[in-house]
């Protein structure tokens, strides 16, 4: 396999994109502003020849870094006002994947996820051992405040409000969700995807959604696709939504858009919850459907095109 066919990269920041009078116009364009620099950190790298592993690795840690994402720095809280992170990542080529769930101290917990993958005989690792495994991996762990942003704290009382008042199932899709992810194609042709989550707001503790399960909420395979998901993970799970798609392409002779489409506006939709994902497919065709009011997105095509959204208007970038 030579290093001379077409790259492109595609990244989602979940689905529970908020209302647009929630932020003001400056916070908008720096969210945006996130979101372009995550697509680009992922394609320099596909640009010098890097593998889409790395790639998506690199887009992720932006957006975990990033407080407008429910991942790393400005995830969710759980009912106990504390953070449990999860992620995982796939390699195409090898079906190699690695992922971590209940992560408390871990900065970047895409990294760790690659750490487990790479150097490790496990496909995931749970609760203080990810920790513990992070900081032997020579990865940043931090206190688990550091992950803590008053928009978080802020969502936490409001959907307890909501359940002291009998409301909560009132509560919007950005109140509860979100997730970040990351879809490649390199110049050698392999696929990559990566996904990451603080989980939803005022989750039980120990609750474990869909993002750190390879099949469920993020899978890649060379010459099919590579998914990553967002929305109420207990229905990806149950519905293996990202191994789905790629049966559905591999063996079903169906097309991503119409695969992927399928699965959001029909299976996802049929159970009244938020749903989204970005994928991914062997020539670089990258498709980002969802049923909600928004959901943050962007991609560079083969053709080194560039765009970011948050919700239906979509913006150029220079890549």
């Amino acid at each position: 396999m030579t290093d001379s066919g077409p790259i492109a990269i595609g990244i989602h920041g979940g689905c529970g994109t908020l209302s647009p009078e929630l932020l003001s116009e400056a916070e908008w364009v720096e969210m945006r502003e996130h979101l372009a620099q995550a697509l680009r950190a992922g394609w320099a790298l596909l640009r010098a020849g890097a593998p889409a592993i790395a790639a998506v690795e690199a887009a992720v840690v932006v957006m975990e870094d990033s407080p407008y994402f429910n991942a790393g720095h400005g995830a969710a809280l759980t009912e106990n006002a504390e953070h449990e992170l999860d992620a995982s990542i796939m390699d195409g080529e090898s079906l190699g994947a690695g992922a971590i769930c209940m992560a408390r101290r871990i900065r970047n917990p895409i990294r760790a996820a690659r750490a487990v993958m790479e150097r490790s005989d496990c496909v995931l690792l749970a609760g203080s051992a990810a920790d513990s495994f992070a900081a032997q991996q020579g990865l940043d762990v931090v206190d688990n405040d550091y992950f803590t942003t008053q928009r978080r704290i802020d969502a936490l009382a409001a959907l307890k409000a909501k359940a002291r008042r009998g409301t909560l199932a009132s509560a919007s899709e950005a109140e509860r969700h979100g997730t970040v992810g990351a879809v490649a194609l390199d110049a050698a042709g392999r696929l990559a995807a990566g996904t990451s989550t603080g989980g939803f707001n005022n989750k039980p503790a120990g609750r474990i959604g869909d993002s750190p399960i390879i099949g469920a909420g993020t899978y890649a395979q060379n010459g099919v696709c590579a998914v990553s998901c967002t929305g109420q993970g207990e229905y990806f799970i149950r519905h293996v939504v990202a191994h789905e798609i790629a049966a559905r392409i591999r063996l079903g002779g169906e097309r991503l858009t119409g695969a992927s489409d399928d699965l959001i506006h029909r299976v996802m939709t049929a159970h009244g919850i938020g749903a989204g994902l970005v994928a991914i497919d062997g020539s670089g065709q990258v498709h980002a459907p969802f049923n909600t009011l928004g959901m943050a997105r962007g991609w560079i095509d083969p053709a080194g095109q560039a765009f970011v959204a948050t919700h239906q208007e979509i913006h150029t970038i220079t890549p």
